[in-house]
């Protein structure tokens, strides 16, 4: 697991990464969600700009990777920002019960570290970005998270 916020660096980490890890591939659980986004447009309980706010999210996120596993055999590398400590914990544990062998690393920016890297991938650093960068930094930071065991 590559945690961290948007735009910190989890997806090039895992694409680096994952020709120096044999028998590995690239799974990214925010794909799970943006489907969800696309089926889900009527339920008023889950229209959210934010898949995470999805329960179902969550579920399908540790399912996926169980059917990977099953299919592939291979070792999983994912990058996802999970900021949410109930998302993260039923993710963790999920995937902990498939393979007790799970790491999970988190990469640190600084808000304008972040921003620069966002709008050169050619995203505005609008409202939605700034609203989750200030989140996911606060909760990653060591001093202040409840991640702080698992950082």
């Amino acid at each position: 697991m590559i945690n961290g916020a948007f735009g910190s660096g989890k997806t090039t980490t895992a694409q680096r990464l994952q020709p120096l890890i044999p028998n590995s591939m690239i799974y990214d659980p925010e794909e799970v969600g943006y489907m969800l986004r696309k089926i889900i447009t009527e339920d008023e309980e889950e229209l959210t700009d934010d898949f995470q706010d999805i329960e179902l999210w969550r579920i399908l996120a540790v399912k996926t990777a169980q059917e990977l596993l099953k299919k592939y055999k291979k070792h999983l590398i994912v990058p996802m920002t999970i900021y949410k400590a109930v998302n993260f914990e039923y993710i963790y544990n999920g995937f902990k019960s498939m393979d007790r062998e799970v790491f999970h690393f988190c990469l640190l920016a600084s808000e304008n570290t972040i921003k620069k890297r966002i709008e050169k991938r050619g995203n505005t650093y609008d409202a939605w970005y700034q609203q989750h960068t200030k989140a996911s930094i606060t909760t990653f930071n060591p001093q202040l998270t409840e991640f702080s065991h698992l950082l």
